[in-house]
């Protein structure tokens, strides 16, 4: 029997590399997006649970029943941790932290009932933060937190996995580059098809609580997990210095 799968964001990106990858293996995919396209990918606003609700439940009648789901929709803009918290900031918390929670609750009783998996993508900014992206390092390392909060609370039934892509040049960068920020150069790219790749095995292989999307990611995420905090902001703001940033939003020094 093939695997049933619903994945978010499956309109563009990560999530519609990772549906062809998933069909190709033979597994059954709908796609659900605020931009609905074709008969693959179903409208659905994760900022709405009435949205959210509709979709998931058209998705299941669709594939009679869900053995996956892949939390991938997300979205980014750049902020400043000192200032006001306005609406872009708003909508990266609301649709990458709050849009997984939304959808798994409309998906669970199926996923339970299949005894199925839950596949959250975070990124290697919930391991490091970097300046002025405030809103979308809080919503990635609060996703990996509502992963373990998920495990725990219903790991008799399901099992979940966290994913980690690292930078990947896909529309989520746009926002940023368009006001003159972008991790370009700052850090790695890695490649949309090892984003797609690792997805796919979250998804239909044994399954795991934390994947990497490359090994390089790997033993970064490794490294940061022990690593002195305040060293690690210290070299941060170095970097992003060198970038062209204003000394005065990069004044970080390591903790003694």
């Amino acid at each position: 029997m093939s695997a049933r799968i619903a994945i978010t964001g499956a309109a563009s990106g990560i999530g519609a590399a990772t549906a062809a990858s998933l069909r190709a293996r033979g597994a059954e995919v709908v796609g659900l997006d605020i931009n609905a396209g074709g008969d693959d990918v179903l409208a659905c606003d994760v900022r709405d649970q009435a949205s959210v609700d509709h979709a998931v439940a058209e998705a299941i009648e669709r594939l009679g029943g869900l053995d996956v789901l892949i939390n991938c929709a997300g979205i980014g803009d750049p902020q400043s941790a000192g200032e006001r918290p306005e609406e872009d900031a708003l909508r990266v918390l609301d649709v990458n932290l709050l849009g997984p929670w939304r959808v798994t609750a409309a998906a669970l009783p199926a996923l339970r009932a299949s005894r199925g998996r839950v596949v959250n993508v975070a990124s290697g900014l919930a391991h490091l933060t970097v300046p002025l992206a405030t809103a979308y390092c809080m919503s990635k390392r609060g996703l990996v937190a509502y992963s373990d909060a998920l495990r725990i609370e219903h790991g008799d039934a399901i099992t979940v996995t966290t994913v980690y892509p690292g930078y990947i040049r896909t529309p989520i960068h746009d926002a940023a580059a368009a006001k003159g920020l972008s991790l370009e150069g700052a850090v790695p790219a890695e490649s949309l098809e090892d984003a797609a790749r690792t997805l796919t095995r979250a998804a239909l292989d044994s399954p795991k609580r934390d994947l990497a999307t490359t090994r390089l990611g790997e033993l970064s995420y490794a490294f940061l997990r022990v690593a002195p905090r305040g060293l690690v902001d210290w070299a941060v703001a170095r970097q992003y210095k060198r970038g062209g940033f204003d000394d005065s939003q990069l004044v970080t020094r390591p903790e003694e």
